[in-house]
């Protein structure tokens, strides 16, 4: 058969750093459809140190759940399906053991090494550590970093086609110099992939080619204004494969095992994302929220872009998170008053136990509070790094007579949206659809009509590398059984004196109108609209608020609905907080109440 088509009983793993993932996904009634899922920890590290040993475990939990007879006693794959055995396909991702770690080098810091770094993180790649021959490190301090980095591989840029050369030579010879080790494998070279300007291309293979496996790709930036990351990005994915997994514990076992390459976790999940954007024709934003990190992805006119928020998390990470925020960030989230004392000893319990999950109202919602700070920061951090390219050629920098460059405005606007997506455990796991969806309207405050999603138990790695062999079948279970549609939230941008009128809006189905009023700024209204069903949404906004058409201008269009309804967002953008610590407990309060965040018993407290 030809690979993926004709499957109908198609088995995904997810390696990931603590744990292996499986899904099972089969052909009902003629859709595709996600029918069970098993786990296991990963045993990439010691003692086991054989990644495919996770994977039996993980598939024997799958074939118990199930009830499918996925390996045999031997444990290898039953193939192909027969009945209730067997599979048709099989795929992976993995970031175990730590996943694709890099270390990337350019010429000029805010030009090639950051083309390099977008490239890396494109390509799945956690960036170790990023070095310019601008950056404020010492060559020597330079050379000290890269001797301490055992990295997957390096990826080295500098200088347009003609251009930077001296730059160049000097990044290779400091590569040279520091001679770093691979993660894995004894006696194995380092790869490295230049991708800078061609006409340095043999002398930097002379300086580092004796110590190094060299790659030779297109340039990442021909000219100053131009960014070329695919030929790089193809090759980290060549690379991953071909040499860097190949060392790592039982990974050659399991890339005999699958039937099309095994692709890093982020990469995958951006696979997916961008079929979504593209089938859907719109800009999507999505984030992985965990205890020591925060993953961002966004496809925004076409680019993908990633970022990893390496402190920012809501267990190992939360005294970080704390540090960055300030304790009056956190604080505001919380409906109660806390004595700041008190406030730090709940992050650091957390910190220091963070595998423990709450046993307390107040408990979850700490840690919420520093889910919605955690995403925040995160997202400002997205922002600055995704953006579009606007090189130029001017003052000297000092180095080959480029200038700093300067970047527009972030491709992450908040009023571009069309959808949101969350994911990780404080998002796909907490108590009350309304919690998460919240969580991410509060964190991310999103402008005008926004569809707020989560991933219920984050296939998207699973999809994206499926995606790569039946595109068809990876949209039916993206649609069915992945993205759960939270809400469609409603937020007009701009800013107003509380209390004052902001829009009206009227919401017809069927023909009828079943809803419609006046709201106030620094209200939020959540009005019911069913999951799976679509109704037209008119909205007036008033003069200085913008829901997508202009200032003070109507909007009107299809909205769908979700567990969460329709939620409007009036309090301004960016949201307007009371001055007093009580009030702000008290408009916490408020909102929780309007969202549905909060139980039945908790309602009196809450007026």
């Amino acid at each position: 058969m030809t690979i993926g088509v004709d499957a109908s009983v198609i088995v995904i793993t997810d390696c990931g750093s603590t744990t292996t993932k499986a899904i099972l996904i089969e052909e009902v009634d003629g859709v595709f459809r996600q029918t069970s899922r098993g786990e296991a920890p990963t045993t990439v590290e010691a003692p086991v140190e054989d990644v495919t040993r996770g994977v039996i475990a993980a598939l024997r939990d799958l074939s118990a759940l199930s009830g499918r007879r996925i390996i045999d006693d031997d444990g290898e794959i039953i193939r192909p399906a027969r009945g209730n055995t067997g599979v048709d396909l099989y795929l992976s991702t993995s970031s175990a053991g730590g996943g694709l770690q890099m270390m990337v080098a350019g010429v000029v810091g805010r030009i090639s090494a950051r083309s390099a770094e977008r490239a890396a993180l494109g390509a799945g790649a956690i960036v170790a550590d990023v070095i310019a021959c601008d950056d404020e490190r010492s060559p020597q301090r330079r050379i000290d970093r890269l001797k301490g980095l055992r990295p997957d591989m390096v990826l080295l840029a500098g200088g347009t086609d003609g251009g930077a050369e001296v730059g160049v030579v000097e990044m290779a010879e400091m590569l040279s110099a520091a001679d770093p080790k691979p993660r894995f494998g004894k006696g194995f070279r380092l790869p490295v992939i230049f991708a800078g300007n061609p006409e340095v291309a043999n002398e930097v293979r002379r300086i580092v080619g004796g110590k190094s496996d060299l790659f030779v790709v297109d340039n990442l930036r021909p000219t100053v204004d131009e960014e070329k990351i695919g030929p790089a990005r193809e090759k980290i994915h060549d690379l991953f494969l071909e040499h860097v997994m190949q060392q790592a514990p039982g990974f050659a076992r399991l890339v005999e095992w699958t039937d099309s390459p095994v692709m890093p976790t982020p990469s995958a999940v951006g696979s997916m994302l961008r079929s979504l954007a593209d089938t859907e024709d719109i800009a999507v934003l999505c984030v992985d929220i965990g205890g020591a990190t925060t993953d961002i992805f966004s496809v925004v006119e076409g680019a993908f872009n990633r970022t990893v928020s390496a402190n920012l998390g809501v267990s190992y990470s939360a005294a970080f998170v704390l540090r960055e925020s300030g304790e009056e960030n956190l604080e505001r989230w919380l409906p109660f008053e806390m004595d700041p004392g008190r406030l730090r000893d709940e992050v650091m319990n957390k910190t220091i136990r963070p595998t423990t999950i709450p046993d307390s109202e107040e408990g979850l919602l700490v840690e919420q509070a520093l889910a919605r700070e955690a995403l925040r920061i995160s997202l400002e951090q997205h922002r600055a790094f995704a953006t579009g390219l606007k090189g130029t050629m001017g003052k000297s920098s000092g180095i080959s007579g480029f200038s700093d460059g300067s970047e527009r405005d972030s491709l992450v606007q908040m009023a571009s949206l069309g959808l949101i997506i969350g994911s990780g455990g404080v998002l796909s796991h907490a108590p009350r659809p309304a919690q998460t969806a919240a969580m991410l309207i509060d964190a991310f405050a999103p402008e005008g009509i926004t569809r707020i999603a989560k991933d219920s138990i984050f296939m998207l790695p699973h999809l994206g590398v499926l995606a790569e062999v039946n595109g068809d079948a990876a949209r039916s279970v993206l649609a069915r059984d992945c993205v759960v549609d939270l809400c469609t939230c409603v937020a007009p941008s701009g800013v107003g004196k509380s209390g004052s009128e902001c829009l009206e809006f009227s919401l017809e189905m069927d023909g009828s109108v079943v809803e419609s009023g006046r709201l106030a700024v620094g209200d939020v209204l959540v009005v019911p609209l069913p999951e799976g069903r679509e109704a037209t949404l008119t909205v007036s906004p008033r003069r200085g608020f913008d829901v997508g058409e202009g200032k003070g201008r109507r909007w009107s269009g299809p909205v769908k609905g979700g567990p969460c309804g329709l939620v409007f967002d009036c309090r301004g953008r960016p949201i307007a907080w009371p001055g007093s610590r009580a009030e702000r407990v008290a408009a916490m309060r408020r909102w929780r109440k309007a969202f549905g965040a909060i139980d039945e018993a908790d309602k009196e407290d809450a007026k």
